[in-house]
């Protein structure tokens, strides 16, 4: 069960993120509108992450919905993965953490996690979720990609790369310095709930999104 944000957090963070939508519209910087309403609803930092992660301009929202595609379209296709995204968004719904239905229909941690990653028992259950997947909507190749910096990133992408070969999966996990714009270079449809992923691809399949609502049947915040 949900433990955060209570309800009347929520209604605040609704009433919120109303505001933020109408500042958008009207052209303000992301940032400074964000302030703003943080300020006049004194919203604490983990707040304003969230509104931040999950409001966007109606056009922003409308074509990043645009680019999604369903899990079918997966089958036979080339599929790069960013990693780190899908596998923290999978662990935080699955520690009971709040996840987030953002505008642009993805969804999105508020973990805050980044470079304090550290794989777990959960990050063993988090495969499998995304195994079962696979295994029903085989990619023709899954290319799963870390961040290089990440402390534990060679040794982590070299379980993957077990989990690949056990699975009968045809794929391959890489290191990258910068998987935001590495993903954006490769061929293919891309796995990321990332913003400048999405902005960089055609298609997206919103890997960890999907589970987290259709097969954990998790329910996120909707703002």
């Amino acid at each position: 069960m949900r433990s955060w944000p209570s309800e009347s957090e929520l209604s605040i963070l609704k009433a919120a993120a109303s505001e933020l939508r109408f500042l958008l519209k009207r052209g303000y910087g992301r940032n400074s509108a964000v302030t703003f309403v943080g300020n006049h609803h004194q919203l604490d930092r983990r707040k304003r992450h969230l509104l931040y992660r999950a409001v966007y301009p109606r056009p922003t929202a409308l074509r990043r919905r645009s680019k999604k595609v369903r899990p079918v379209d997966i089958e036979g296709q080339t599929l790069v993965v960013d990693g780190y995204n899908c596998f923290i968004t999978l662990e935080s719904a699955l520690k009971g953490q709040s996840v987030v239905l953002c505008d642009d229909g993805f969804v999105r941690d508020i973990s805050g996690v980044f470079r304090r990653f550290k794989p777990t028992e959960l990050t063993n259950k988090a495969w499998i979720f995304m195994e079962r997947l696979f295994m029903q909507h085989r990619p023709g190749l899954i290319k799963i990609y870390l961040d290089k910096p990440y402390s534990n990133s060679g040794q982590f992408c070299s379980r993957i790369r077990m989990w690949l070969k056990d699975s009968g999966l045809e794929g391959v996990c890489l290191l990258s310095k910068s998987p935001e714009k590495t993903l954006g270079k490769e061929p293919g449809i891309k796995a990321s709930a990332d913003s400048v992923v999405i902005e960089g691809s055609d298609r997206v399949f919103d890997l960890a999104g999907h589970i987290v609502s259709r097969i954990l049947r998790i329910k996120p915040i909707r703002l």
